[in-house]
C-alpha cells in the first residue's frame, strides 16, 4: 500500500510517540499544517486500512516501580491453548500474553505471559495465579526476568521529503 506524502510526514512525526501536552493531535496538527482534527481523521482512516496497526500508551514499568519482570513460559496442553491463553491475557498482572510453537525437545513452552512486580515474589505469585488457572492442562513453566532495559519501539519511516505547504488529507 502506497503511502502519500502526508502519510510519510505523519507517521515521521508520531512514531516516537505523541508530544506530552493537553492536546498531542493539535500539537502534530501545527508541526504538520494541519488541524489536529485532519490529524485524528487520518489516523483513523489508517488503523482502518491497516496501514497503522495500534495506537497506544507504553508505559516504563521501571518508572512506575515494577523492577521484577518476567516473562512466564507455559507447556500447555495443545487442545486447551486456544481456550485457556485469552483468559490468562485477561488476568490484572499480564500485560501481554500469547501462543508459540514449541521447539522440542529443547523448548516444551507454547504459551507466554508477560507479568510486572515491584519485586520477584509478586511475579512468582502471578505465576502460581495463571498455574492455578491452567490446572492439569499445564505440564510445566518456567519464568524469564529481564536482566536489561530495552528501548522497545516500532516500525521508523524516514522522512525524507523537504518541508512543503500542507496537502489536502486523503478521505476515506
Amino acid at each position: 500500500m502506497a503511502l502519500s506524502d502526508f502519510d510519510r510526514r505523519l507517521i515521521a512525526a508520531t512514531q516516537a510517540g505523541l508530544p506530552l501536552v493537553p492536546r498531542p493531535y493539535d500539537a502534530v496538527g501545527e508541526m504538520l499544517g494541519v488541524s489536529g482534527e485532519q490529524v485524528r481523521e487520518r489516523l483513523s482512516a489508517m488503523l482502518a486500512e491497516g496501514l497503522v496497526r495500534r495506537i497506544g500508551a507504553v508505559p516504563n514499568h521501571y518508572r512506575l516501580g515494577f523492577i521484577a519482570n518476567g516473562m512466564s513460559v507455559w507447556d500447555v496442553d495443545d487442545a486447551m491453548v486456544d481456550e485457556l491463553g485469552p483468559q490468562v491475557g485477561a488476568l490484572p498482572g499480564v500485560t501481554h500474553c500469547y501462543r508459540r510453537p514449541r521447539s522440542l525437545p529443547v523448548w516444551p513452552y507454547n504459551l507466554f505471559a508477560m507479568l510486572h512486580g515491584r519485586n520477584r515474589a509478586e511475579v512468582e505469585e502471578q505465576a502460581r495465579e495463571i498455574a492455578a488457572l491452567l490446572g492439569p492442562h499445564c505440564r510445566g513453566h518456567d519464568i524469564l526476568y529481564s536482566t536489561a532495559i530495552l528501548k522497545k519501539t516500532g516500525l521508523r519511516v524516514a522522512d525524507k521529503s523537504p518541508r512543503q505547504e500542507p496537502e489536502s488529507i486523503p478521505r476515506s
